[in-house]
């Protein structure tokens, strides 16, 4: 596929086998909707070696750019995905933002400012492009099964598989799975069809995009302005994409007329206002595309029903603010994968599918909170709102404390899972961030004299035990396998600079592995395959150890 032809390329419907099947076939998965979250999924089941069926009731990839904005975790899923250094190419990296009020810069900020990660803390790139690559990631993976023009229309369940019934141009055919994930959006017909709502709130405004494409000198930063000069007692965000394209929010107000406001006619002339307020008036644009929204903060009770799994967008909705969307989505999908993967081959205790309800919640719930937040700073309803607002906009040139307060829409970044009941809870003392439940950081290491980085290093669908110069690092990786055998598959990293059989060695080339991980000779971690900590030791007995990746698995 050519990559220029993403907006363009309309996929080929083909009869499959099953159409034509006596009785209805029976898959381990079938994943509903090609979407960002529904190909994560499936190549990620693929990788670890399970056949995905999946259905999409279109043939062609999302119009318009949509998602455009990929946090760091993001990007380190899709690099154990096989297509993150595609995406980072083809995007547009960042990791500044600056925030305005009026024609005033007010301060700042920057996502990533220390040296030693391997990816930047985002790029923007048009979500045909994040579908387009994961597209052909799933043509390298012969254990997916990817149907376009193929709509689900009915689904029941049964107490071992969930039966569903598939519509296509040659007519209506029943498939069965034994796990079901609907990854097919916010409109989600699964949903419906399981007799299942979300709940939330709606925000009484109203928000255009415009994606115009330009030559500009604007630099790759987030620049998000407050009652801007021109688009007075209202808000404007602007970010760079790929192509010359660049993604303009206008606020509106809730008594916009949406058709009105999505006419070239009327969305020129805010773009022009814009370009002459930041010097740059006689740059030639043209409108790529453009849409007016209304936005909600809302999910469903529960994300697990029977043996369907919710993801992405038809799981929970949050506003465009902080990039939580998309984002949100992938990470489901990472969380679901590899238990689904551990269930099947029959690994997984009871608790290890209920967990990802559990834990994904939290991680919805976080987004909303912070959604929420966002939204009622950036659009206040009330006089008083304002206010306070302004107030605090005006204390942030100056005072740093007041900088916290901001609230432009804080930007993505990975759950930690404390409440998860996968975790071992700790018994020695730790600084830093990298406790249970926490997605593992990266850093710059040594593998076999050549520079590398940590996350590249853990495989895909194993636990992870990270073992930092351990003096009796020999007995322990043996012990620890002996302990964890026959639950799943082990890998074993030594940070350290003496060779151990069983165990894969690197070296700390900048000292910045045992910094992020608050690593002694002899602390180690156990990693879950989704890459989250989910147990940590400064001196493990393989019992213990043995006992975490069970308690990981769901087994009491």
């Amino acid at each position: 596929m050519n990559t220029l032809d993403f907006q363009k390329t309309a996929f080929e419907y083909r009869r499959t086998a099953d159409q034509s099947a006596p009785r209805p076939p029976r898959h381990p998965v079938v994943v509903v909707g090609a979407g960002p979250v529904g190909l994560s999924l499936a190549t990620d089941l693929a990788q670890q070696g399970i056949p995905v069926v999946l259905l999409d009731n279109d043939d062609r990839l999302s119009s318009g750019s949509r998602a455009i904005c990929f946090a760091k975790r993001t990007l380190e899923i899709f690099d154990r995905l096989g297509c993150g250094q595609r995406m980072v190419d083809k995007g547009v990296s960042w990791s500044v933002g600056k925030v305005f009020l009026g024609d005033e810069m007010v301060y700042r900020f920057d996502l990533l400012p220390e040296p030693g990660h391997e990816r930047p803390a985002f790029i923007n790139l048009q979500q045909y492009y994040v579908e387009g690559f994961l597209i052909e990631r799933t043509r390298e993976l012969p254990l997916i099964d990817l149907r376009w023009k193929n709509a689900v229309t009915g689904l029941v369940q049964h107490p071992d598989h969930t039966e569903l019934t598939v519509e296509t141009p040659d007519g209506v055919y029943t498939i069965e799975a034994q796990y079901v994930a609907a990854c097919d959006g916010a409109r989600s017909l699964l949903r419906r069809l399981c007799g299942q709502e979300s709940h939330g709130h709606t925000f009484r405004d109203r928000f255009l995009i415009a994606d115009v494409k330009m030559k500009a000198d604007f630099p790759a930063e987030r620049w998000f302005w407050f009652d801007p000069p021109f688009h007075p007692n209202q808000s404007v965000l602007l970010h760079k994409q790929p192509d010359d394209v660049w993604r303009i929010d206008f606020q509106l107000g809730w008594d916009a007329d949406p058709d009105a406001e999505k006419q070239p006619a009327n969305i020129l002339p805010r773009v022009r206002a814009l370009l002459a307020h930041t010097a740059m008036k006689d740059a030639e644009f043209e409108l790529e595309w453009a849409s007016v929204y209304t936005f909600s903060c809302l999910r469903m009770d529960s994300f697990c029903h029977g043996r369907v799994f919710f993801a992405g967008d038809s799981a929970h909705g949050v506003s465009p603010f902080g990039a939580r969307g998309a984002n949100s989505g992938i990470q489901d999908a990472e969380n679901l994968a590899w238990k689904l993967a551990c269930v099947l081959r029959g690994k997984a205790g009871p608790r290890l599918l209920t967990s990802y309800d559990t834990e994904r919640i939290q991680a919805a719930d976080e987004n909303i909170l912070n959604s929420t937040r966002a939204t009622d700073f950036i659009t206040p309803k009330s006089e008083i709102s304002r206010l306070f607002r302004d107030a605090t906009l005006l204390l942030a040139r100056e005072h740093a404390f007041a900088r916290g307060l901001v609230n432009s829409g804080r930007l993505s970044v990975p759950c930690t899972l404390d409440a998860s009941e996968l975790n071992t809870p700790d018994l020695d003392s730790f600084e830093g961030s990298m406790r249970p439940g926490a997605a593992a950081a990266d850093a710059p290491v040594g593998v076999e004299g050549r520079p590398g980085w940590l996350l590249r290093q853990l495989e895909s669908g194993a636990f992870t035990l990270l073992v930092f110069d351990a003096p009796d690092a020999d007995s322990l990786v043996r012990a620890a396998r002996f302990a964890c055998e026959g639950l799943a598959r082990l890998q074993v990293l030594l940070v350290g600079e003496r060779e151990v059989p069983g165990a894969r060695m690197l070296g700390d080339t900048q000292g910045l592995a045992a910094l992020r991980f608050d690593a002694r000779p002899g602390t180690a971690y156990l990693l879950r395959p989704d890459q989250h900590v989910c147990a940590r030791w400064r001196s493990p007995t393989p019992d213990a150890i043995g006992s975490a990746m069970r308690r990981a698995l769901g087994h009491p």
